[in-house]
């Protein structure tokens, strides 16, 4: 296993395939099943090549399969902040300890960007990635988003972790 920044040569198809079959299975039951099996190839490129934002990629053996993404905060309310923006592996590689370890790195590029305090978001009903950031050292904020996705009313809970 390997992490490292997204490198200008990576194949940007390959890491936006770990967002989509992340996606159709950690949303299944949580989102429009049509919505997620309607996600296109390539969906999430124009989001790694965002201005600002570090891409993290996780290798096993040169192959993609995780990628976490971090920024500056990106919520007014939480200026100094640090945001994880993503983090997701291919669902073959949850329960191994590698979200853990790509998280671990996630915050690393924050703090050596200056940042002490992070947070990310998170939808209500994602249990499985609640209880794994609730390991990690995150606590719901008590703020919420609302939002919708694939015509479904959704809400995405903050998770926190300061100093």
């Amino acid at each position: 296993m390997e992490i490292r920044k997204l490198h200008p040569s990576d194949d940007l198809f390959a890491v936006s395939r770990v967002y989509e079959e992340s996606w159709r299975e950690a949303y299944r039951g949580l989102l429009p099943q049509e919505y997620l099996d309607s996600i296109p190839l390539g969906k999430w490129v124009p989001y790694l090549e965002q201005a600002g934002r570090e891409s993290l990629l996780l290798l096993e053996e040169e192959k993609i399969v995780g990628t976490a993404s971090c920024c500056a905060s990106r919520t007014p309310e939480l200026a100094g902040w640090g945001e994880i923006v993503s983090l997701y592996l291919l669902p073959e590689y949850w329960g191994n300890g590698w979200g853990k370890a790509l998280l671990t790195a996630a915050v690393e590029q924050l703090e050596s960007m200056g940042y002490q305090d992070f947070f990310l978001w998170v939808l209500e009903g994602n249990q499985r990635a609640r209880a794994f950031y609730e390991r990690m050292g995150f606590r719901p904020s008590g703020a919420y988003a609302e939002d919708e996705i694939g015509g479904m009313p959704v809400r995405e809970i903050q998770y926190r972790r300061e100093r």
